[in-house]
C-alpha cells in the first residue's frame, strides 16, 4: 500500500480546517497509509526582518528533514513551483511502483514557506495555485488531489 507522509509546519487550529482534514484522511484509509505530522511554527517579532524570517525557515528545515523517512520522493509545496493539473498528480501515485522511493512525502511550510535548501533538495515543487492562500486551507487542498488522485487512479467518477 502506498504510504503519504503529510509533514505541516503549523498547527490546524480552526475546526472547519481539522473537520475537513478529517474528513479526507478517512476517505483516503483505503488506498494509502497516511501520516501527517505537524511542528511547530517558529515564533517571531511582530515585523521581522529578513535575516529573523530566514532564521526561523533554517530551523523549520533542520526540524522537517529530522521527519523525512529514508527513501521518499519529497513534493515541496510552493508558489514558484509547477502547476499540475488532478490527472497529472494523480500519476505521480504509480509511479511510484516502479521507482527506488518507497513513500511519497508533501512538505507544507507555515506562514513564511519552506526554507529555499529545503525546496531545491526536494524532487518536485508544486505549486497549488498562482494566488495565495492560508497553509491551513493548503492543507485540506492537497488532502482532497490527494484523494481524487486516488480516484482517477481507480476510475471512479469522483474527480468529473
Amino acid at each position: 500500500m502506498l504510504r503519504v507522509y503529510l509533514i505541516c509546519v503549523g498547527k490546524l487550529k480552526e475546526r472547519f480546517y481539522q473537520e475537513a482534514c478529517a474528513e479526507y484522511v478517512k476517505r483516503l484509509s483505503p488506498y494509502c497509509k497516511l501520516t501527517i505530522t505537524e511542528l511547530p511554527e517558529e515564533k517571531l517579532p511582530q515585523a521581522p526582518s529578513q535575516a529573523q524570517i530566514d532564521a526561523a525557515l533554517a530551523k523549520e528545515a533542520a526540524a522537517i528533514r529530522g521527519r523525512i523517512p529514508p527513501s521518499a520522493r519529497v513534493v515541496a509545496l510552493c508558489v514558484e513551483g509547477r502547476l499540475r493539473s488532478s490527472e497529472e498528480m494523480a500519476r505521480m501515485f504509480p509511479d511510484l511502483a516502479y521507482s527506488r522511493e518507497k513513500c511519497l512525502v508533501f512538505l507544507i511550510g507555515g506562514s513564511y514557506g519552506l526554507d529555499e535548501t529545503l525546496k531545491s533538495e526536494a524532487q518536485v515543487r508544486l505549486s497549488m495555485s498562482p494566488m495565495t492562500f492560508p497553509h491551513h486551507l493548503a492543507r485540506v487542498m492537497l488532502l482532497e488531489q490527494i484523494y481524487r488522485g486516488a480516484k482517477i487512479n481507480e476510475g471512479g467518477r469522483y474527480h468529473k
